[in-house]
């Protein structure tokens, strides 16, 4: 997939949706590792914490993308995976985190890079996945989102608290990609065609949806 394509753009278009959505929370944890300090000390924690998260996330990304290239099966893996963590942004919207902050800048820095290494497992594997293991796209994806991930995490989190319905847009989209990594594992591909392969990614969007609803439903009575 080429990156100046239709396709390749709008693979480019849905990681950036994907990280947006996945990573307010790691932004606001970020913004909490880093409040101790001084304002100038701030400044760069924020900045190098940012490049060491950037750093962190392609290497993940590239070996995800060595595991899914080979080893079988793990495109299916990888797509239920998916499946969950897109019930998972839905269902559980509004949860909080904690992070001690740190007083000191190599710290603060320390713990931005390692705190949102843990926290991006689910976006690595949402990205790898838009990108269809193309890791240009997942470079370019992750340089344009995180740096606006991180320094517009308020922005972001307001958004979402006013319109709710970006969050099932953003689960729909990691159902559909959860769809397409599914029907090109090694062991499945050959059940489908172009229809069937339609109807599959439609029906694994309906059912991510469809079961968060249904949670948060429940959750209400």
């Amino acid at each position: 997939m080429e990156l100046f394509t239709v396709a390749g753009l709008v693979a480019l278009l849905k990681i950036m949706v994907i990280d947006i959505l996945l990573a307010g929370d790691n932004a606001i944890v970020i913004g909490m590792a880093a409040k101790n300090l001084e304002p100038a000390h701030r400044k760069q924690a924020i900045f190098w914490g940012t490049a060491g998260a950037i750093g962190l996330r392609l290497i993940l990304a590239f070996l995800f993308v060595e595991a899914i290239n080979n080893i079988p099966g793990l495109h299916l893996v990888g797509g239920v995976l998916l499946l969950w963590i897109g019930y998972k942004l839905m269902a559980d919207s509004g949860g909080e985190h904690n992070i001690e902050a740190k007083s000191n800048l190599s710290g603060a820095i320390m713990t931005i890079i390692l705190a949102d290494g843990i926290m991006s497992i689910d976006n690595v594997i949402g990205v790898v996945g838009a990108a269809q293991g193309n890791m240009l796209l997942v470079l370019v994806g992750i340089l344009i989102t995180v740096p606006l991930i991180i320094w517009g995490s308020r922005l972001f989190v307001s958004l979402i608290d006013k319109y709710p319905i970006i969050l099932y847009f953003g689960g729909g989209i990691l159902g559909w990609i959860g769809g397409e990594m599914i029907h090109v594992d090694h062991y499945v591909r050959d059940m489908f065609n172009d229809t069937t392969t339609l109807i599959f990614k439609i029906v694994c969007v309906v059912l991510v949806v469809g079961l968060a609803l249904v949670k948060k439903g429940f959750a209400k009575k």
